[in-house]
């Protein structure tokens, strides 16, 4: 019951928006070592850093979304 009544917090999502935006930076960065790490996967399949770099970069291209869920879910109602 308490979860259900705290759903919406748009406190959280406007404070959170303006560095939301600041890591949208990190999103190019994070897709082009992705991309790489891929093709390095590829080329040499035995080389366990290769996938580590692909987590990197997704990681970093998920990074705007885990902000904006960090405020909104440390702002109460």
């Amino acid at each position: 019951m308490e979860g259900e009544f705290c759903e919406c917090r748009p406190l959280g999502f406007v404070i959170g928006l303006p560095f939301a935006l600041i890591s949208l930076v990190f999103c190019p960065v994070g897709a082009i070592i992705w991309f790489l790490g891929s093709i390095m996967s590829c080329l040499c399949p035995c080389c366990k850093g290769c996938g580590e770099l692909r987590n990197v970069g997704v990681s970093l291209v998920k990074f705007p979304i885990r902000v904006l869920r960090w405020f909104i879910e440390g702002i109460p109602c």
